[in-house]
C-alpha cells in the first residue's frame, strides 16, 4: 500500500512538470520543470528497486539541467518569459501526433499478453543488470569509467598554471601578503 501511494505522489507531479515544460514562457522555468519531471522518474526507479539507476537518473538529470539552465539564461533571447513564447511548433499537428500516439500506447499496455513472473528477483539486480547490458565485458567498463574519471580530474588539476601556494615562493613560511602574478588568489 504504501508503495502505491509513493507512486501516485511521484508520477503526478511529473506528468504535471512536464506538461509544464510546454505552458511555461520562460526557458529557465522549462528547464526547471523538466528538472522536477525527471527528478520524479528517478524516484519512480528507485521505487522499482533499481537502486543506481535511480541515483544515476537523479544525479544525470540535476547537472544536465542546472548546466542547461545556466546555457539558457546566457544564450537566449528571452530567458525570463519577458516577451511570449511558445516551446511548441505546430500545435495542432503536435496534438494529433501526441494523441494519437498516447492511445496507440495505452491500448497496448492494455491490451497486451503480459507474462507471469518466473522465478525469484534477483538477489543483486543492479549486478544483473551491468551483466545484461554489458556482458562479460562489465569489468572494463567499470575500469574505463574510473580511468575517465581520473582524466577529468587531472586535466582539470592540470590546466590551472597556478596552484593555491604558488604566491609564496618555495619558502611557506614567509607568507607575503603580495601576490607576484596579478588576479590569483591573493589579489
Amino acid at each position: 500500500m504504501p508503495d502505491d501511494v509513493i507512486f501516485w505522489a511521484l508520477a503526478l507531479p511529473a506528468v504535471a512538470a512536464g506538461v509544464m515544460v510546454f505552458r511555461f514562457d520562460s526557458m529557465a522555468r522549462a528547464t526547471f520543470a523538466l528538472l522536477t519531471s525527471l527528478l520524479c522518474v528517478g524516484g519512480e526507479v528507485l521505487l522499482l528497486g533499481l537502486d543506481y539507476l535511480g541515483v544515476v537518473i537523479v544525479l544525470m538529470m540535476t547537472i544536465e539541467m542546472a548546466i542547461m539552465a545556466v546555457f539558457m539564461v546566457m544564450y537566449m533571447m528571452n530567458p525570463a518569459g519577458l516577451m511570449p513564447m511558445t516551446m511548441v511548433h505546430n500545435k495542432k499537428g503536435a496534438a494529433v501526433i501526441c494523441a494519437a500516439l498516447f492511445a496507440a500506447l495505452a491500448t497496448g499496455v492494455l491490451l497486451a499478453p503480459w507474462p507471469s513472473r518466473r522465478g525469484e528477483p534477483p538477489s543483486d539486480p543492479t549486478m544483473d543488470l551491468g551483466l545484461s547490458l554489458m556482458g562479460p565485458q562489465m569489468l572494463t567498463m567499470m575500469t574505463l569509467g574510473l580511468a575517465l574519471f581520473a582524466t577529468i580530474v587531472a586535466t582539470v588539476v592540470l590546466a590551472t598554471r597556478r596552484g593555491r601556494y604558488d604566491r609564496f615562493g618555495d619558502d611557506l613560511r614567509s607568507r607575503t601578503a603580495d601576490d607576484p602574478v596579478r588576479g590569483g588568489v591573493g589579489r
